[in-house]
């Protein structure tokens, strides 16, 4: 059997980031890090309803800030800042009174965050929807948004079977071995009549230019620099 690799883990301090941000000593280390589990549970708990993908944790000298990666942020907000000024509080409680800074940010393309893809399966999985027409309906929506690859895996008495078995589907490339490629991976559950399904799910995100050198480059095929790319312009062209 091949040895099975946590893509995101793999890829840590190449193009992944903790998503804990911080540096305690051995004592407290295991102290701080399940207090982040409990944050990171309460705040996908009380906003089940808005879209959370992920939960960032910093901490400082007695502040801990939480960031929160929503694709609706207005029901993360509430009305006049009410819910904000709650789910604060409560944190707060959680850890022995410090000072909470609570920072929202919003997702603009849901259909590329893995944990929300995994999550919409499961939901029409409980909405009693086939497994093969939601996988594949997903699939397409993401591939629509610009990614370059997605496999779905759903395990479990699919259909309401009395045995159960794993369907999977792919579409696109999924290169999990190539580290420079931003796989991200990320797995929810549908609790059925039948019992619980388990839905992973593998991304391969668009391609972005982040280096001075790979936006202004020539393209070789059509031999013209990028539209907007910042390239001196030729002696007779400035004499003009």
């Amino acid at each position: 059997m091949g040895q099975k690799v946590n893509p995101i883990g793999f890829r840590l301090a190449v193009n992944k980031k903790w998503q804990s941000l911080w540096f305690a000593k051995k004592a407290k280390f295991g102290d701080l890090l399940l207090e982040d589990l409990k944050i990171r549970d309460f705040v996908k708990k009380q906003l089940a309803a808005a879209a959370v993908a992920k939960v960032t944790v910093e901490r400082f000298a007695n502040r801990i800030r939480v960031t929160v990666h929503t694709a609706r942020p207005g029901i993360v907000v509430g009305r006049r800042g009410a819910q904000v000024d709650d789910l604060k509080a409560r944190i707060s409680r959680m850890c022995s009174g410090k000072e909470i800074y609570l920072d929202i940010v919003e997702i603009k393309q849901p259909e590329l965050e893995v944990n929300l893809v995994a999550e919409n399966v499961a939901q029409q999985l409980e909405r009693r929807i086939g497994f093969r027409r939601a996988m594949k309906r997903t699939m397409q929506a993401t591939m629509d948004a610009g990614a370059q690859g997605i496999r779905i895996r759903c395990a479990g008495r699919l259909g309401g079977a009395e045995l159960a078995r794993v369907e999977q589907y792919k579409e696109g490339k999924i290169p999990l071995h190539t580290l420079r490629e931003d796989i991200d991976h990320g797995l929810a559950e549908a609790q059925t009549q039948a019992g619980t399904i388990g839905v992973k799910v593998w991304i391969c995100k668009p391609k972005q230019a982040t280096t001075e050198d790979s936006k202004n480059a020539t393209n070789a095929k059509t031999r013209k620099a990028p539209k907007g790319s910042a390239r001196p312009q030729s002696r007779n062209r400035q004499s003009k």
